[in-house]
């Protein structure tokens, strides 16, 4: 198994057992971080480029099409440490930040929350229910969407979704798999630890120390990464 798939396992299982570790500090690594977002009244945090929109998905879903972006679904709720860690740390390094903002239309949901959301299949539901549907059991949970609307329409979320990302990851991986939505790269790999894998292999070519990076509050990669 390479360092890269491994890395990637051993995230998920410290995720699920709550057994992660870490702050952010105003610098790392001689990167400067960005400001932390506000809490909302909901508890959680806001970035300033979280889409408010009606959360009917056919709509927002077209909306990010003609804007050049893919939807994605963005699951926390209150007092979630490892939502808090996804602002504290991931968001707020420039480079993850300005390519999720640039890339993709971000939903915020409430794993507990009443707002009603209106599916691809055109069933409305609120928040925490229709968080049931979609089989989401833990926080921060992304899903992601086609690109192209018809692709999703008539169908619930959870089968339209074409990448999911179940919990906390570490800079490295988190901006990674964004990549790997925007780039279509499950497409050609449904599998995203083995697409990964080949990312590494690009990385290390490029002289990039992958093994210090997997772990690294920091994200520090050559031009065209």
């Amino acid at each position: 198994m390479s360092s890269v798939k491994l890395a990637f396992v051993l995230t998920i299982a410290l995720t699920l057992l709550g057994t992660g570790t870490g702050t952010a500090a105003d610098s790392k690594d001689g990167v400067v971080s960005l400001p932390m977002p506000e809490t909302g009244d909901d508890g959680l945090h806001k970035q300033a480029w979280f889409q408010e929109t009606f959360f009917d998905l056919k709509e927002d879903l077209t909306e990010a099409k003609a804007q050049g972006k893919r939807l994605v679904i963005i699951w926390e709720q209150r007092g979630c440490p490892y939502c808090r860690k996804t602002h504290e740390i991931n968001f707020r390094i420039p480079r993850i930040a300005n390519y999720v903002k640039d890339n993709f239309f971000v939903l915020q949901l409430n794993l507990w929350g009443d707002r009603e959301v209106t599916d691809f299949d055109g069933e409305v539901l609120p928040e925490k229910d229709f968080a049931r549907k979609n089989r989401v059991l833990f926080t921060p949970t992304f899903q992601f969407f086609p690109e192209n609307p018809e692709e999703a329409m008539g169908k619930p979320a959870w089968q339209a979704e074409v990448h999911r990302m179940p919990g906390y990851f570490w800079p490295f991986h988190f901006y990674f798999q964004f990549r790997y939505v925007k780039e279509n790269g499950y497409i050609g790999q449904p599998s995203f630890q083995r697409w990964l894998d080949g990312q590494g292999d690009k990385l290390q070519g490029a002289g990039v120390n992958v093994e210090e990076a997997l772990h690294a509050e920091s994200l520090h990669l050559p031009e065209g990464f």
